[in-house]
C-alpha cells in the first residue's frame, strides 16, 4: 500500500493502479490523423466526380461536421458521474445501455475494425503494385502492358504485420502514430498538389455540376450512394475515440482534450480531403481514377508517385495496429477471464534471440494475434476491390458506431428528458444520419456484387 501510495504521488501509477497515462494534445491529435486519414483519401475525389461539384464538396463538409459532433458527444462520455473512467468504447456502451446493447455494440465494432483492416490490406498491396506499374511505364512508355499481381504484396504486407501485432498496447504506439501521421500527410499533400499542377498544365477545370454521367438514373444513383459510402469510411473514427481518450494524462480533464483535439485533427483532415477530392475531380473530370494515387491518372513525375505511394505503405503499417489493437484487447480480456488459471492464456515466456534485446511473449496472443493478420489477408484475396470495400466499411459503420450509439449515451449521461429540444434535436440528427447510411450501404453492397460477378 505504501509503494502503491508513492507511485501515485510520483506520477507513475494512475488513479486506478495501472501505468500512469502521459499522452497529450498533440500526441492525441496524431492519433486521431493516423486513424482518419488512411486509404479513405484517395477514394475522395471519386466520389467527388461522382457527386458533382455542388453535391461533392457540400458532402464532404456535412461529414467533417458530423464526424465532429459525433467525437463531442462521445469524449463527454468517457467518465461516468462517479468518476469512473470507460477505457473502451464498449466499456462506455455497457455503463450507460445495458448488456444487450453491448453485445450488439461489441459484434459492429469488432467487425468494421476488421473490414478496416481488410481495406489496409487491399490498400497496401494496390500501392506496392502501383510502385512497380508505374516504374514499368516510365521505362517501356504509358501505354505499355504493365500488369502485376497483388496476392504476393498482401502477403508481405501480412508477414510484416504480424511481427508489428506483437506491439503490447494503445499506450505503445505514440511513436508508431507520429510515423503514420507524418506519412499521411505528406501523401496527402503530393495528391493535392499533383492534382493542382495537372489542372494548371489543362488550363481548365474539367467535371460539372451534376458529375460523371451514368448510362441510366438507377446506375447513377447507385454510384453516387456508393460515393456517400465512400466518403462515410474517410472520416468517423469514433470506434476507437475512448480508447485514444484513455491515453491521455489528466488534468485538464481528458473530455476538453479530447475536443480540442478532435476539432484540429478534423479541421486538418477536412482540408486534405476538400484540396485532394476537389483537385482530383478538377483534373481529370470524368476519367477520375477510383484511387488517386493508384489508378494511374498521374504517371509523371514517376518517382514522385512511388514516393507516394511509399508514403501510403508507411502509414498503414501503423493504421492497421491502430484499428487491430482494440480487437486484441478484447478478445484477449475476454479469453483471460474466461480461462483465468490457463498458462496458454496467462503465461508470459521470456525470450532471447541472438543481437536482440530480450522481450516476453505470451503464446496465446501470439497465435491468435498471427491467426487475426492472415485472416485479413485471406479476406481482401478475396475481396480485392478498393472502392465497394470503402463503402460498404463506411456504411456500415457510420451510423450505428459514429451516431446510434454517442447519441444514446450522450442523452443517458446528460439525464436528457424525452422530447425536449435538445433530445428532439439529437433524436433528427440520428435519424437523418440513419438514412444516409440505408443509401450507402445499398449502393455499396450493389456496386461490390457487381464487380465480383462481372
Amino acid at each position: 500500500m505504501v509503494q502503491h501510495s508513492l507511485e501515485l504521488a510520483n506520477g507513475t501509477c494512475d488513479d486506478d493502479g495501472h501505468p500512469a497515462r502521459t499522452g497529450t494534445l498533440w500526441s492525441c491529435v496524431a492519433h486521431i490523423i493516423t486513424a482518419v486519414i488512411g486509404s479513405g483519401v484517395l477514394s475522395l475525389a471519386w466520389s467527388t466526380s461522382q457527386l458533382g461539384w455542388v453535391a461533392g464538396p457540400i458532402a464532404l463538409l456535412i461529414f467533417a461536421i458530423i464526424t465532429y459532433l459525433s467525437s463531442f458527444l462521445l469524449s463527454d462520455c468517457y467518465r461516468s458521474d462517479d468518476g469512473t473512467r470507460n477505457k473502451s468504447y464498449m466499456d462506455a456502451v455497457q455503463l450507460y445501455l445495458g448488456r444487450k446493447r453491448t453485445w450488439m455494440c461489441a459484434l459492429l465494432q469488432n467487425l468494421s475494425l476488421y473490414g478496416t483492416d481488410i481495406a489496409y490490406v487491399i490498400t497496401t498491396s494496390a500501392c506496392m503494385r502501383a510502385i512497380q506499374k508505374s516504374n514499368c511505364y516510365h521505362r517501356e512508355g504509358h501505354n505499355a502492358p504493365c500488369s502485376y499481381g497483388d496476392i504476393h504484396y498482401m502477403l508481405l504486407f501480412g508477414a510484416v504485420q504480424v511481427v508489428m501485432s506483437q506491439i503490447p498496447n494503445f499506450h505503445s504506439m505514440t511513436w508508431l502514430s507520429v510515423v503514420a501521421a507524418i506519412m499521411s500527410f505528406t501523401y496527402s499533400f503530393i495528391g493535392f498538389g499533383l492534382g493542382f499542377a495537372q489542372v494548371i498544365e489543362n488550363g481548365r477545370i474539367k467535371g460539372s455540376i451534376t458529375g460523371v454521367p451514368a448510362a441510366s438514373v438507377a446506375d447513377k444513383l447507385w454510384l453516387a450512394f456508393q460515393a456517400l459510402g465512400d466518403i462515410a469510411f474517410a472520416y468517423p473514427y469514433s470506434i476507437i475515440l475512448l480508447e485514444i481518450q484513455d491515453t491521455l494524462k489528466s488534468p485538464p480533464p481528458e473530455n476538453k482534450t479530447m475536443k480540442m483535439a478532435s476539432m484540429i485533427a478534423i479541421f486538418v483532415t477536412t482540408f486534405f480531403y476538400l484540396c485532394c477530392g476537389c483537385f482530383g475531380y478538377a483534373a481529370f473530370g470524368n476519367n477520375t481514377p477510383g484511387n488517386l494515387l493508384t489508378g494511374f491518372g498521374f504517371f509523371e513525375p514517376y518517382w514522385l508517385i512511388d514516393f507516394a505511394n511509399a508514403c501510403i505503405v508507411l502509414h498503414l503499417v501503423g493504421g492497421y495496429q491502430i484499428f487491430c489493437q482494440p480487437v486484441f484487447a478484447f478478445v484477449e480480456r475476454w479469453f483471460t477471464n474466461k480461462f483465468p488459471s490457463s498458462g496458454f492464456v496467462n503465461n508470459l515466456y521470456t525470450v532471447k534471440l541472438p543481437l536482440l534485446p530480450s522481450f516476453q511473449m505470451n503464446p496465446f496472443k501470439i497465435c491468435f494475434r498471427t491467426a487475426y493478420v492472415a485472416s485479413t489477408v485471406v479476406d481482401a484475396m478475396i475481396f480485392p476491390y478498393f472502392n465497394q470495400v470503402l463503402g460498404v466499411l463506411g456504411a456500415l459503420n457510420f451510423w450505428p458506431l459514429a451516431i446510434y450509439f454517442p447519441v444514446e449515451m450522450y442523452l443517458v449521461q446528460k439525464k436528457i428528458q424525452p422530447w425536449t429540444r435538445k433530445w428532439l434535436v439529437l433524436r433528427t440528427f440520428s435519424f437523418f444520419c440513419l438514412l444516409v447510411t440505408i443509401v450507402g450501404l445499398i449502393g455499396s453492397i450493389q456496386g461490390l456484387v457487381s464487380a465480383k460477378l462481372g
